[in-house]
């Protein structure tokens, strides 16, 4: 805005509130006249006077006829200050802003190309809806004017339209000139265009807008090298959006797309990755050009990183996507990722993220020298996550563990404090990672036993102690020093505690008698935590019936650890790829976790592989042909739904009895509205407690031989709820990987589960014109574990045309990784032609297992338990059986009921089945007898709500069929 020509210094603001309103009522009188004035020059000054006093926040709104009047002006100057007050008060006075229409549409007509686009740029930003029914004319001679400047302008005009009233912009027919401007001959009307398509498909995921073809993306990639660095961005995300037919036209485009890495503008560099990042997808990496694009894409990024600290952040957090997908672009810059001593701390916890996930054994011994380094800087968060970092180089690169072993122990030598306990943490996990190797360095951790205060680093040697106990002498006593104070540890230590007394117990049974006894009574008893009560309880029960399956399950091999855990998981990890140069890659959360309402929350991902671009070394997908046992067990992260959900010491999946958990709060809510407590008649004693009826320790005499006390019988129940042969209802075959898609192999298949065995059920036609053999089948990581249990059998050579069916057995105790959804299963199946892969969603009442009957005491105490925002409700339409046939279908697939009432004339049905990983899911069924609609009402409730959506759909689907 241009300033006025000469100083106003009558033009006062008076900060004394008692004077200011009669000085702003003489002001107003004063600028009325002013406004009204014959002199063009004393005119604009008083309209810039009234702009001076809008903008400090002054009521100015009086003046809105007498501002009016001065727009029929030829002055360009004067005019856009008459707008510029227009659109701040026309939504206060609507009346009053209809007197200017008139003028609107006139300037829209005017000679002067400037004036014709100020008049529809100030339309479309007055949001109100009497003044939008006079703008579709004026808008539309705008948007084919002959002048780009008013053309480019009135594109954005039509998605401010839009915003405000989408139907009135939809019948005047302005997306199809829209679509037409994408073929301008002006860049910059070109990307106005695409910037205003891109917002309303944005606010309209449903509409195919941009329904983009090669010719299209033809004039994009044109408009893009003259356009400015704005439009510039708006065409690469409108073509990050596109999906190209083949690799031959992906690499056309990203030839036509590296310049713009070069770029100045950050954000257009970033924007640019994005597209190549996407269609780098589809090359094969044994093409020169894929070689070529991932050198190009290293120096732009490492250039991002020599600008200020809020802009190195940004690309640090965009970087480290990048390095997860494809770590080969950046493997030779790792010391661009040095800290540096002036690095604000969110930069240097950053650089040493992506340090850790760049490191291999090409150069390790850098990083570990940068690392020691590190670890002896002032500030105690950076020192920390050094320190975490060595322990994750040695999990990653196993030859340079024992270095990093060193490495740690030097450190601890220093009796920093912090430095020692994170040390402490790391060197548990090397323990984890590469048993019976670095155990010599047990007694310096001892040593350092009394200066450890933090809950993580006590929990760590505690399970150092527990693990490694026949290794040390004195390891009953060092336990029972934690164990005086036990009632002051975080829960953490605590739950850490009673497993590694446990695990002391079996080792050394003679001497641990009374201790084991004294924390087990300290765990059930004594304790308000529901976790350590059921913990103990698990263990009593174990020790007490059958000492060898506990010496099996505590004392279990662990499964390796691995530095993957801490990845971002795969399908999300996609996702945020096409967001780079957004919020959600800064996040590392996709938009829908942080959008409210619908806009912008569409799902992205990036398009298909081809077949010769899968790597082997990806994280995702193992080598097709290595036998489906061969892959390491690795941990879920700690905060995977499916991982560990009691914190226990993660052993083999399957080891153990099923984990009750459930601590009973009856002063809680009634969730079921006041009708469960009558299913059971009086209250049991112990049950209206916060505290189950722990056995008590009379009744356990030394050797923990006698079975456990009432209060425990219902807990442990295995035999509970075992039903006779289960049938579970058996979905029709269906084609899950065409032929046309696989050289002439056809999978159809099904699941299903009989007598506790899942199998998944194919049928394989070769529709191809040579022989298939040589068939072998793997599974990627899956939410529940799904893994083949045997080799896939195809004993004979597969002729042309013969179709072989076979039943593939499967086993629960695979690798767990969460998917979306939740039942997700990504298989790849190799033949002597090629591997081909598919995905397909298994129903989950195949994972519903036989011993899912939960006693009555149990169920009220769980329900209650679990929180009220975790229950769902559905409905299942269409159900016509009544509530016996609903119970008898529902216990074929392992879904019981534990019991039943009528409460006015409803007939209701409460019900609890158990997943294979050990998860509950407790169910309330209302059947209404005669009702015409047929509907069946469903609340369920899950301590993993994430769960109930795929139950409802199990329901459905055995009700149904």
């Amino acid at each position: 805005m241009a300033g006025p020509d000469k100083p106003t210094s009558s033009f006062v603001f008076f900060t004394s509130s008692n004077s200011s309103k009669q000085f702003i009522t003489w002001e107003i009188f004063e600028l009325k006249a002013e406004l009204n004035s014959d002199k063009k020059e004393k005119k604009k000054e008083a309209v810039k006077k009234v702009i001076a006093s809008m903008t400090v926040g002054k009521d100015v709104s009086a003046l809105f006829p007498d501002v009016v009047n001065c727009m029929q002006t030829d002055n360009l100057e004067l005019k856009k200050l008459v707008y510029l007050y227009l659109m701040n008060y026309a939504k206060s006075q609507p009346d009053m802003a209809i007197m200017a229409v008139n003028t609107f549409v006139k300037d829209c007509e005017d000679p002067n190309p400037l004036i014709r686009a100020l008049a529809v740029r100030t339309m479309g930003c007055i949001r109100v809806d009497k003044i939008t029914e006079y703008l579709c004319e004026p808008l539309r001679k705008c948007l084919k004017d002959e002048d780009p400047y008013v053309r480019k302008t009135a594109a954005v005009c039509v998605a401010k339209l839009h915003d405000i009233n989408a139907q009135l912009v939809e019948d005047q027919g302005f997306l199809d000139t829209l679509k037409d401007l994408i073929s301008d001959s002006n860049p910059m009307v070109v990307a106005n265009a695409v910037a205003a398509l891109s917002e309303i498909a944005e606010s309209h995921p449903s509409s195919n807008l941009l329904d983009l073809n090669p010719q299209s993306i033809n004039k994009l990639l044109t408009a893009l090298n003259e356009c400015t660095e704005w439009g510039q961005i708006f065409i690469l995300d409108c073509l990050a959006n596109y999906t190209p037919k083949d690799d031959r036209e992906a690499q056309s485009i990203c030839e036509r797309v590296t310049p713009r890495l070069s770029h100045a503008n950050s954000a257009v560099v970033l924007s640019a990755v994005k597209v190549l990042m996407k269609f780098m997808e589809m090359l094969s990496k044994d093409l020169d050009y894929y070689g070529t694009l991932l050198k190009k894409l290293a120096p732009p990024l490492v250039t991002l990183l020599s600008a200020e600290p809020e802009l190195q952040y940004v690309a640090l957090r965009n970087i480290n996507l990048i390095v997860q997908k494809r770590p080969e672009i950046l493997k030779h810059e790792m010391k661009v990722f040095f800290v540096k001593y002036n690095d604000p701390i969110y930069v240097k916890l950053e650089k040493l993220d992506i340090m850790i996930r760049l490191a291999s054994q090409a150069n390790i011994a850098q990083v570990l020298a940068e690392l020691k380094e590190y670890a002896t800087e002032v500030d105690v968060d950076f020192v920390r996550k050094a320190v975490r970092a060595i322990g994750r180089c040695a999990i990653k690169v196993e030859q340079s563990a024992e270095r990093c072993v060193s490495t740690l122990l030097d450190l601890i030598q220093t009796k920093v404090n912090y430095v020692v306990q994170e040390a402490i943490v790391v060197i548990k996990d090397i323990f984890r990672k590469y048993p019976n190797k670095y155990e010599s360095v047990i007694a310096t951790l001892c040593e350092n036993l009394d200066s450890l205060d933090e809950p993580e680093a006590r929990a760590a040697m505690i399970w150092i102690v527990g693990e490694y106990a026949e290794r040390i002498d004195n390891a009953d006593e060092l336990l029972e020093s934690f164990l005086e104070g036990f009632h002051d540890e975080s829960t953490q230590v605590q739950l850490q505690l009673l497993t590694a007394i446990v695990k002391l117990f079996l080792k050394k049974p003679t001497e641990t008698q009374e201790l084991v006894q004294q924390v087990l009574s300290l765990a059930t008893q004594d304790s308000d935590n529901p976790d350590l009560r059921d913990r103990g309880y698990i263990y009593w029960r174990l020790l007490s019936t059958d000492p060898v399956a506990a010496k099996e399950v505590v004392l279990a091999e662990k499964p390796l650890i691995s530095e993957e855990t801490d990845l971002i998981e795969p399908t999300l990890l996609d996702e945020l790829i096409c967001y780079i140069g957004t919020l959600a890659s800064v996040y590392h959360k996709p938009p829908s976790a942080f959008v409210e309402g619908g806009r912008g929350v569409v799902h992205k991902t990036l398009p298909p592989r081809t077949a010769s671009n899968e790597s082997t070394e990806s994280p995702e997908t193992a080598p097709a042909g290595a036998p489906p046992g061969e892959q390491p067990d690795v941990i879920p992260a700690q905060g995977d739904l499916l991982g560990d959900l009691l914190n226990l010491d993660l052993g083999p999946p399957v080891s153990g009895p099923p984990l009750a958990t459930s601590s009973v709060q009856m002063g809680a809510v009634d969730l079921l509205g006041g009708g469960l407590d009558s299913l059971m008649g009086d209250e049991p004693e112990g049950i209206g407690g916060t505290n189950f009826v722990a056995p008590p320790t009379a009744a356990v005499p030394a050797n923990l031989g006698a079975p456990i006390g009432s209060g425990l019988s219902d807990l442990f129940d295995l035999t509970s709820g075992v039903g006779t042969l289960s049938g579970s209802y058996v979905a029709p075959k269906a084609v899950w990987l065409p032929a046309m898609k696989a050289k002439g192999l056809e999978i159809s298949g099904t699941f299903t589960r009989q007598v506790g065995s899942i199998s998944m059920d194919l049928q394989l036609t070769n529709k191809a014109l040579q022989v298939m053999t040589d068939f072998a089948i793997q599974f990627n990581r899956n939410s529940f574990g799904l893994a083949p249990a045997a080799p896939l059998q195809v004993h004979a050579p597969l002729s042309p045309n013969q179709t072989v069916e076979i039943s593939l057995p499967l086993s629960t105790v695979g690798s767990v990784m969460k998917m979306e959804p939740l039942n997700n299963l990504q298989v790849a199946v190799k033949n002597n032609i090629d591997v081909f892969y598919f995905s397909t969603l298994y129903p989950l009442h195949i994972l519903f297992v036989e011993d899912g009957k939960m006693d009555r005491q149990m169920f009220l105490a769980t329900w209650k338990d679990i929180p009220n925002e975790n229950e769902a409700q559905f409905q299942i339409r269409d159900c016509p059986l009544n509530a016996e046939a609903v119970s008898s279908k529902l216990q074929s697939s392992n879904i019981f009921t534990v019991a039943r009432r009528n409460v006015e004339g409803q007939d209701m049905l409460y019900q609890s089945l158990k997943l294979t990983n050990g998860i509950w899911v407790l169910a309330e069924l209302r059947i209404q007898p005669g009702n015409p609609s047929c509907t069946v009402r469903l609340s369920l409730k899950c301590r993993a709500p994430e769960v109930s959506q795929h139950v409802y759909q199990a329901y459905e689907t055995i009700l149904k069929n």
